[in-house]
């Protein structure tokens, strides 16, 4: 199995979650690990305390590893706190893998990102390497994974040449937006509309977020996501301590998987069309089909 690559362990206030996440990294023995972690608020009870236990949790490195840290003073917030520990750690390292405190991965997820993070490297259309799979089971492809102009961060990796060109206040939106550019990315309105809607939402500040702009600067550039055709990480972060994800959608929870290795790769670097349309129906038009429903059997009990 390849070294495991550098990994970026992002943490804050869950000692439970952040354990879990923890022994999973211990066990892949990276050799290199930075850790970020933004400061309480003050105006939660017992925030400071749990942000305190969880930094002792992620000091406790007992193989051998190069530890680098970069804890806020104040609270940041969770977009600008990523974005910017994001910035710093590939300031350090070429490429990484990168977890959240609630990202669970299979163990097959480290040497998976290992052999893509090395065979893509040089191949500037790559933008990202995604653990993440909501497909339902069904495959795309004949290999154990394919390319999609979507890419999800519960357990994914990059590398700096992708990472630089992150641009957390989306400055060229406006214009792309006013040029129609989005129409070049899908071709179905109700899609255009609904990132429409994100992008400005973001762009005005009104989201305190880094993940829409991650795959706004991939798309800026044309760039793929690598996927695998099983999932390898479990979001355990679900619930009322979530900065995000505080209601529970099945689609969002699929079955842990692995991968096995010799891996059958694709034949050439090309997106998955079919992909990208199977999630937009079922994750990003599910709501409108789901209000319907609701709507339908409102009326017929009137």
């Amino acid at each position: 199995m390849p070294v495991t690559p550098p990994v970026v362990l992002i943490v804050f206030s869950r000692p439970a979650e952040t354990r879990r996440v923890f022994e999973a990294v211990r066990a892949a023995r990276p050799e290199r690990l930075l850790i970020i972690a933004d400061a309480p608020r003050p105006d939660r009870a017992g925030e400071a305390e749990r942000c305190a236990e969880v930094r002792r949790l992620v000091e406790a490195v007992d193989w051998p590893c190069a530890v680098e840290r970069t804890y806020a003073d104040v609270n940041m917030g969770c977009g600008r706190r990523i974005a910017s520990g994001l910035a710093w750690a590939f300031e350090r390292v070429e490429e990484a893998i990168v977890l959240e405190d609630d990202c669970l991965p299979d163990p097959s997820f480290f040497p998976f990102c290992a052999e893509m993070l090395d065979r893509y490297r040089d191949d500037p259309q790559v933008m990202l390497v995604s653990g993440d799979n909501f497909h339902g089971g069904r495959r795309f492809g004949g290999a154990d994974y394919f390319f999609s102009r979507y890419h999800h961060i519960w357990g994914w990796a990059t590398w700096r040449r992708a990472w630089a060109r992150y641009d957390f206040a989306l400055s060229s939106w406006p214009r792309r937006r006013d040029s129609g550019w989005l129409a070049s990315v899908t071709p179905d309105r109700l899609i255009q509309d609904y990132w429409r809607e994100r992008f400005d939402a973001v762009h005005r500040g009104d989201i305190d977020t880094w993940d829409y702009q991650w795959l706004y600067s991939a798309w800026e550039a044309d760039g793929l996501c690598i996927v695998p055709n099983v999932n390898l990480i479990a979001n355990i972060g679900f619930g009322p301590g979530a900065t995000h994800t505080v209601d529970v959608n099945p689609r969002l929870l699929p079955p842990l998987g692995r991968m096995d290795f010799p891996l059958p790769h694709p034949a050439t670097v090309r997106r998955s069309d079919d992909a990208a349309r199977h999630e937009e129906r079922t994750l990003l038009l599910g709501w409108r089909s789901r209000l319907k429903r609701r709507l339908r059997g409102l009326l017929t009990r009137t």
